[in-house]
């Protein structure tokens, strides 16, 4: 039997907050992750979705804004 050790996630807009960035720069990076990364959509009611990270996607999504802060230039982000 495959357990999963998930025990919780956190949605993109309490990232953006701790980190002190705009939710549309983060999606615009986590975009480029996959489920196996660590990003999860969570579907509510009346199709309400939100991207949510477990720790590991947290991880994944800081080294990722890192990258486009030293690839791109300010206007692209």
């Amino acid at each position: 039997m495959r357990v999963n050790k998930v025990h919780h996630i956190t949605t993109i807009d309490r990232i953006a907050a701790q980190l002190g960035e705009s939710v549309d720069f983060l999606c615009d990076v986590a975009n480029e992750m996959e489920p196996e990364d660590g990003v999860i959509w969570v579907h509510g009611l009346d199709d309400h979705e939100v991207m949510a990270f477990t720790d590991f996607g947290e991880e994944n999504l800081v080294e990722l804004i890192e990258i486009h802060k030293e690839t791109k230039s300010p206007q692209e982000r």
